[in-house]
């Protein structure tokens, strides 16, 4: 091995201008031999103590106040100090710029693997996945978060800490039901939001919403809505994100709790693609810095000792425990998604006569590269699993498919290595990284106009999982007071509509306002 330049750091202590030059090194690998896409990136080395602040505003560098943050600090940093827990080697933050946060405590060695997976590739991946690019608007996250933060603070100073807790405390429980699953057909456009907030509190002034002439327990409805389709079509039911619909038709909330509401489901909008992409998104940032650091070490730049720093990480990141294991906790998503890159590239360059057959479009083709950017650009997790996953990874990862009938007293090995177990097992595990199964289908289908104003859900169920009782009643509790009047829950069959459950109807326990 010949090296074609000199060493950019020696020993284990960083300075700022080896990381610099580190930075500058990676940057060419990027983008002369992988070509990736990046957004400017802004590196910050931050401490211990700033970054498990960084863990409990889920990761963003602003966030407004409120008390789940601070008990997520003190619990982590319970955990640190005693040892039970360690930190990120980084965090980075999908905006443009890129932010990514190395800690102080990281050898040059880590410093310079945390930059080739969190600035180059998490930067690539964030930029040019069409779900970031549908949901997300880089350029504009930072100056909403920090709208959000004074907005908030003010909401404290006018209207007391205690009544704005409580429409946070009610808005966060109801964070995972705040998204809309399917794309609008223009991007949300955050500096605009910003702007755009005091026209929305002067149109909720200014406008009467006929729906709410009636006085709760009068008889009678609003003329035109006495029927369940009216209804559905005046108040656009059904209606699968709750927050969105009480921002709009909750008939008690203030303008300011209302963009409140509108303020947490912007943030769980932005965070939705990334549950979407997880293993995808740390399988493309492992692949890069495992290709940018064998690169730097085959031009000479790094030492052998340094190299060996480096695998020992890395196998560690992507070490899959077996499933009797007590450190097993799943399917690693570094571990997989980095076997899928690297068995992309295996079937592009080196494809066996079972891989001709199972993926004719790329295999011997040759541009792995430009295979893996394709794919990282067009797909999330279910759908890359669906299209890419081989059935020799499947026999090296000793995959499997268990059908488990709870009225049986024995688990069915159902689906083994053939070809039909194959195509069963890449279903089966694609559906586990399906978003929209994993998350309970809950819908608002009806409310009562005639009565007592009474908001009607329906949950969807699939595979006969219904909801856990103690957890879905203090949601429901949460969303009444949100509303203002009674909440009823209804568990229907996905497939017969067939009642399964009805919960107990559930009352406002208090004024959010």
């Amino acid at each position: 091995m010949t090296a074609t330049c000199e060493l950019l750091y020696s020993g284990a202590d960083w300075t700022f201008e080896a990381i610099d030059r580190v930075y500058a090194a990676i940057d060419e690998i990027a983008k002369t031999e992988l070509k990736l896409d990046l957004y400017p990136t802004q590196i910050e080395v931050i401490t211990s103590e700033q970054m498990l602040d960084a863990y409990a505003s889920i990761g963003m560098p602003l966030m407004y106040r409120h008390w789940s943050f601070g008990k997520r600090l003190l619990q982590d940093e319970a955990l640190y100090r005693r040892g039970a827990r360690g930190l990120a080697y980084e965090i980075v933050i999908n905006s443009n710029p890129c932010i990514c946060y190395i800690m102080e405590e990281n050898t040059m060695t880590m410093q310079t693997l945390v930059i080739a997976h969190a600035a180059f590739g998490h930067n690539h991946f964030f930029k040019n996945n069409h779900l970031f690019q549908q949901w997300t608007d880089a350029s504009g996250i930072i100056d909403y978060l920090a709208f959000a933060r004074r907005f908030i603070a003010d909401c404290e100073v006018q209207h007391g800490s205690v009544a704005v807790e409580r429409v946070l405390d009610a808005a966060h429980s109801l964070m995972g039901q705040g998204v809309h699953r399917y794309p609008k057909a223009r991007p949300l456009d955050l500096k605009r939001e910003r702007q755009r907030e005091l026209s929305r509190r002067r149109h909720e002034e200014e406008t009467y919403n006929e729906l709410w002439r009636t006085v709760p327990g009068q008889t009678g409805v609003p003329r035109g809505l006495d029927t369940l389709a009216k209804r559905r079509q005046a108040l656009n039911l059904p209606e699968e994100n709750l927050l969105y619909f009480l921002e709009k038709r909750a008939p008690k909330l203030q303008p300011w709790q209302r963009e409140i509401l509108r303020i947490v489901r912007v943030l769980a909008q932005y965070f939705y693609p990334q549950r979407q992409t997880k293993m995808m998104n740390e399988g493309a940032a492992t692949y890069t810095h495992y290709r940018i650091m064998n690169r730097l070490y085959e031009q000479g730049r790094i030492t052998d000792g340094a190299m060996l720093e480096f695998l020992h990480a890395h196998t560690s990141v992507v070490f899959q425990p077996e499933f009797d294991d007590p450190r097993y906790a799943g399917l690693n998503p570094y571990a997989l998604g980095f076997a899928m890159m690297e068995d992309i590239v295996r079937i592009a360059e080196n494809p066996t006569d079972e891989d001709r057959q199972w993926f004719p479009e790329i295999a011997g083709r040759g541009e792995a590269i430009e295979l893996l950017k394709t794919a990282w650009e067009n797909y999330r997790d279910e759908s890359f699993i669906l299209q890419y996953l081989s059935p020799r990874l499947i026999r090296r990862m000793r995959l499997f498919k268990i059908h488990d009938d709870a009225e049986q007293p024995h688990l069915l090995v159902d689906s083994i290595h053939d070809e039909r177990g194959y195509r069963s097992v890449r279903s089966a595990l694609a559906r586990q990284y399906d978003v929209a199964r994993v998350d309970p289908d809950i819908q608002i289908v009806d409310v009562d106009l005639a009565g007592e104003r009474k908001l009607i859900l329906q949950h969807r169920v699939e595979d006969g999982i219904l909801l856990d009782l103690n957890e879905a009643r203090p949601v429901l509790h949460h969303l009444a007071d949100l509303w203002g009047y009674p909440v009823e829950l209804v568990e229907i069959d996905a497939t017969t509509d067939a009642v399964l459950k009805r919960h107990e109807e559930v009352g406002p326990r208090r004024e959010i306002s």
